[in-house]
């Protein structure tokens, strides 16, 4: 599998451009407000990694945070809780609300919605981020894993999408952000792994086509996706320490989602954005501060050219 991962990161990742990562840059030209203080956000998968960072970022400008999430129970090879979580929330100057939720039914986001609304008053953002991966060819991957993958991805991405929806139109400056990559429909994204490649387009989708179908509720729908590998807990199943050492930590994401979710939802819609490439925009010109490991080269995520 390291073999595998390893072939797909060709080159260094600040060499990698591309038509739609262009455009997503050119998203992000308007003026900002400074602060998510006081804005709720709702956030899916949110008791580690990326999810958790955008939340301990977000609170660190006084913001609330809602974490959905099904680990109430700390497991023997993933760290966090969401009870562990919203104390670190806390802890970083925000406020938590930890809520049991398994995305892949109705009955559960609808009951962490009303949650949500009932203590915090409203919802200003939905980060999609709890995903299910298995890089492997279709002859390889059970149903059971297919299954799963499109129910978590894509459609507990619609899913919370759809029960957000009514709450954000009534907030004053309304993001929802999936973390899924931009569309290509060059076979090479598809080859390896067409399941999961599937169910992230699935959530990329959802962008494409909410972007445009709540334009005139002034929702903003856009997606965002690492230039290089994550340090994240599939990071180090997939490829064990040495992945991890040619990865970025996870702050890398939550500094580019609060540069997007800052912009006004009405001019930034419908992108399909790469962490680095925003935060170039906002002035930083130095990434080894988010290496795992400073002297060795990140290594590029696939899904990017």
């Amino acid at each position: 599998m390291i073999r595998r991962l390893w072939a797909w990161h060709r080159g260094p990742a600040h060499r990698r451009r591309g038509p739609l990562h262009a455009r997503a840059v050119i998203g992000l030209s308007s003026a900002s407000v400074t602060s998510l203080a006081n804005k709720t956000l709702f956030i899916s998968g949110a008791s580690r990694g990326i999810g958790l960072a955008i939340g301990l970022r977000a609170a660190r400008d006084g913001a609330n945070v809602v974490i959905a999430a099904k680990t109430t129970e700390p497991h023997p090879k993933l760290p966090g809780t969401i009870y562990s979580a919203a104390q670190e929330i806390e802890a970083a100057g925000g406020k938590a609300l930890a809520v049991v939720c398994d995305i892949r039914s109705e009955e559960a986001v609808d009951e962490a919605v009303t949650k949500a609304v009932e203590h915090f008053g409203g919802i200003d953002i939905l980060v999609n981020n709890a995903s299910a991966i298995s890089l492997t060819g279709t002859l390889s991957t059970p149903m059971k894993r297919y299954d799963l993958m499109h129910q978590i991805n894509a459609r507990g991405t619609y899913l919370c999408s759809q029960k957000c929806v009514p709450h954000l139109r009534k907030a004053a400056n309304p993001h929802v952000l999936n973390l899924s990559p931009p569309l290509s429909m060059k076979p090479k994204w598809f080859g390896g792994h067409v399941a999961y490649t599937m169910a992230k387009y699935g959530m990329s989708m959802c962008v494409l086509g909410m972007a445009e179908e709540f334009r005139s509720d002034g929702i903003a729908f856009n997606a965002l996706w690492p230039r290089t590998a994550i340090a994240t807990a599939a990071v180090q199943m997939l490829g064990g320490d040495p992945m991890v050492r040619h990865s970025r930590t996870a702050e890398i994401m939550a500094d580019a989602a609060w540069e997007i979710l800052v912009k006004p939802a009405r001019e930034c819609t419908g992108n399909f954005f790469v962490d680095e490439d925003v935060l170039r925009q906002s002035g930083v010109a130095d990434f080894r501060k988010y290496a795992v490991d400073p002297e060795v080269e990140p290594m590029v995520d696939f899904f990017l050219d």
